[in-house]
């Protein structure tokens, strides 16, 4: 049995419909349809989306496995779905590091990460990005929890943090584990 699979997903403030295996949403921020697979089952009861696997005694014990993992994975993913329809996702990248710096130049963002040029980045469609005055914190929004982590991971990628000053890019619930210098052997 699924643990995350059997736990509710709340719709207040979305209009649901449910078409056979096809979940029709539509919220405040974003509107789509989740496909889910034969095996699974959708229902809505009391502002809440529960799913379930549809015939338990049929299936054999590989197939039981298989839909359970199913069951979680769509679970999250419809989770994830129907979360960002009704508000937007939230990721905070902090720029550590003199004269490091990020700046706002119409649909692209351009680094100054200590290389020898600047890096320019296209922003996707779908995401807002805000920086702060310093430049040094972006905040990333998206309706689409995915997309929002890709586009952080590919910023994040630019430039890794190292372990010795911190200096790089992270995200601001991240922790840098560091080294202390001069420990070499003796």
């Amino acid at each position: 049995m699924s643990k995350i699979g059997r736990k509710p997903i709340s719709i207040v403030g979305l209009n649901v419909d449910i078409k056979e295996q096809n979940i029709h949403y539509k919220g405040a921020n974003a509107s789509g349809v989740h496909h889910v697979p034969a095996e699974l089952n959708v229902t809505t009861q009391d502002n809440k989306l529960y799913i379930s696997i549809k015939a338990k005694d049929d299936m054999s014990q590989k197939e039981l496995s298989s839909a359970n993992r199913l069951w979680g994975l769509h679970r999250a993913l419809l989770a994830n779905e129907l979360g960002g329809a009704v508000r937007e996702f939230e990721k905070v990248i902090e720029i550590n590091g003199l004269g490091y710096k990020a700046a706002l130049a119409g649909k692209k963002m351009i680094f100054t990460l200590g290389y020898s040029h600047k890096i320019e980045k296209d922003i996707p469609v779908g995401i807002a990005v805000d920086i702060d005055k310093s430049g040094q914190k972006v905040t990333v929004r998206s309706s689409d929890k995915l997309l929002a982590g890709q586009f952080c991971s590919e910023i994040k990628a630019l430039r890794l943090p190292e372990p010795y000053k911190g200096k790089g890019i992270k995200l601001q619930n991240e922790v840098i584990i560091r080294k202390t210098a001069g420990k070499g052997k003796k």
